[in-house]
């Protein structure tokens, strides 16, 4: 069966030696569900194949951000020149309205829009890997399901990534008999490391969706289900909202960065635009000359980010809802050149938090690339927003929902320097997707494809990816190099600049704080997943971050 895959392969669970390999890669954060990436390849899979196996196996062996109860976003670029993008980010509820989540005061009742059966939006992943595979997978559908409903059914060891989450989260799983019956033994005792933990429920539903595709998890039998719950529950998703739910296929955006091509994620998704936004700008700097993460190298990255940052509040939500949006202004080299200028190369510009906010999103998503033995890429961040989502299991699906309406803004009008924003772009309106940072991105040269990266990460999400961008195109660093190198990241409000343990001296940061920047340290940032193509060798590269242990890079 595919739930135990031995095959031979190239593997890498991180550091800084990518591996490589002849036909294929795929680079996530779970060794299991990479595998079944690369066995899909193995049996004449193309990568968007794969990137749909490897989907479906993450929502059983990475359940803190894998899932069948959110969403994200793909992009894909062929080795013919095609790009595009598939949008399957939730949506809000039919019943949704735009101050659901106030009190009498006008402020936010008890965390409500993260914390709960409100937070909960329209889940689009099924139907955006289905879309995704109608318009370009090669194998059956039922093929790539297949192996997910095998690690269900079957089980899957209980490794310490596992081990320690679902200890993390146990008093919101408790919350929930349904979450409870999932995440605990039936004597109410934590699963240990090495036990085998089985999902009959999830391996049900997912058995729907290999029988029926789409319709198997947004009619029938899992759509009466999840709205009964949600009705029972005090939830708004009926199975009108369910049957409604449509995966959008979008021009992706594109930038060109030093006669790279950038392709990434168009709104809903604000992380193609803010990317293209940054690297605009910074193409104006000898980044290798400055030296990479010196003081002044730092210093324009965070001004760069300052900026995006502020346009990103201001201006950025769902295109459906916001026709008006100055995507091409944005993008725009001139403008770049005018947000340039207003760059001192010895102070520190200020962030103004009259104007606007940025509102909270969870760092816990997934990303994971892939590339095929043709050239073609794919990139695919997906996410349920916090760790395990809204920490409530769907009654009798087995499956995660997510708590997605919180990267809404939740008060209208409300921007103050705590990281609330009331900007209207993306307020809460039924039937609209909320604004998201995930950046699956491809960087083609001369319409190929080179190399496919992306994060987790929350607001972090696009700094990580432009940083590891740099890293290979300005600095040369191979793809395992640029993933492991040291991140800082700053989002324009509140103001200072978050700078990952032990990654810069201290006399670096003396000369940086020298301009003005206040610092913070902090933990990991990320866990960026690429692969990339060496078309001089013929040979694929992949890398994992190793700030996330469970990952891995698998190539044959």
């Amino acid at each position: 069966m595919l739930s135990v895959l031995l095959i031979s392969i190239s593997f890498s669970e991180g550091g800084r030696t990518p591996v490589r390999a002849k036909n294929g890669m795929v680079s996530s954060a779970s060794k299991l569900a990479t595998e079944v990436g690369v066995e899909t390849l193995k049996q004449g899979g193309n990568a968007v194949d794969a990137a749909v196996a490897t989907a479906f196996a993450l929502a059983v062996t990475w359940p803190s951000a894998g899932n069948i109860g959110g969403g994200g976003f793909l992009v894909y670029h062929g080795d013919n020149g095609h790009a595009t993008s598939f949008d399957f980010r939730e949506k809000a509820p039919i019943a949704a309205t735009e101050e659901m989540y106030l009190g009498v005061d006008g402020r936010v009742v008890n965390n409500s829009n993260h914390i709960g059966i409100l937070a909960i939006g329209v889940p689009g992943t099924v139907a955006g890997l289905f879309k995704a595979h109608q318009e370009l997978g090669s194998l059956p559908w039922a093929d790539l399901v297949a192996p997910a409903v095998a690690l269900a059914r079957e089980g899957i060891p209980i490794n310490y990534s596992l081990e320690t989450g679902f200890a993390r989260s146990a008093n919101r799983f408790r919350q929930y008999p349904s979450s409870a019956k999932k995440f605990f033994k039936t004597d109410g005792s934590f699963y240990e490391l090495g036990e085998i933990w089985i999902q009959p429920d999830l391996a049900n539903t997912l058995d729907l969706i290999q029988n029926n595709g789409k319709d198997g998890f947004y009619k029938g039998e899992n759509a009466r289900r999840l709205a009964d719950f949600m009705a029972a529950n005090g939830g708004l998703i009926t199975e009108e909202d369910l049957a409604s739910y449509e995966a959008i296929e979008r021009e992706p955006i594109r930038g060109n960065y030093r006669g790279y091509e950038i392709i990434s994620m168009p709104p809903p998704s604000s992380g193609g635009v803010a990317l293209v936004e940054m690297l605009n700008i910074l193409e104006g700097y000898d980044l290798a000359a400055l030296g990479h993460n010196s003081a002044d190298y730092l210093h324009v990255l965070t001004e760069a980010m300052r900026r995006a940052y502020a346009d990103r509040a201001e201006h950025l939500g769902d295109p459906d809802f916001n026709e008006s949006m100055p995507l091409s202004k944005l993008m725009n080299k001139d403008y770049a050149a005018t947000l340039r200028a207003s760059i001192d190369m010895n102070e520190k510009s200020d962030s103004s938090p009259a104007e606007f906010a940025q509102a909270y999103e969870s760092e816990e998503t997934t990303h994971f690339s892939v590339v095929d033995k043709n050239g073609n890429m794919v990139s695919m961040t997906y996410t349920l927003e916090f760790g395990y989502g809204s920490a409530i299991v769907a009654e009798g699906g087995g499956y995660l929902l997510n708590n997605e309406l919180g990267d809404f803004n939740a008060v209208p009008g409300l921007t103050d320097n705590r990281g609330n924003i009331g900007t209207t772009p993306n307020l809460v309106a039924p039937e609209k997707r909320p604004l998201s940072s995930m950046t699956p991105t491809i960087v083609a040269q001369n319409g190929k494809p080179v190399f496919a990266t992306g994060s987790p990460g929350g607001k972090t999400i696009i700094n990580t990816t432009m940083q590891t961008i740099l890293n290979i195109i300005d600095h040369g660093f191979n793809i395992a190099e640029a993933i492991e190198a040291g991140r800082i990241h700053h989002q324009w409000l509140p103001d200072f600049t978050s700078i990952e343990s032990n990654t810069i001296s201290v006399d670096t940061l003396r000369l940086y704080e020298a301009k003005g920047h206040q610092t913070r340290e902090r933990g990991s940032q990320g866990a960026a997943m690429g692969v990339y193509y060496d078309r001089d060798t013929g040979l694929f590269e992949g890398a994992a971050d190793s700030r996330r242990g469970d990952g891995g890079a698998v190539g044959y």
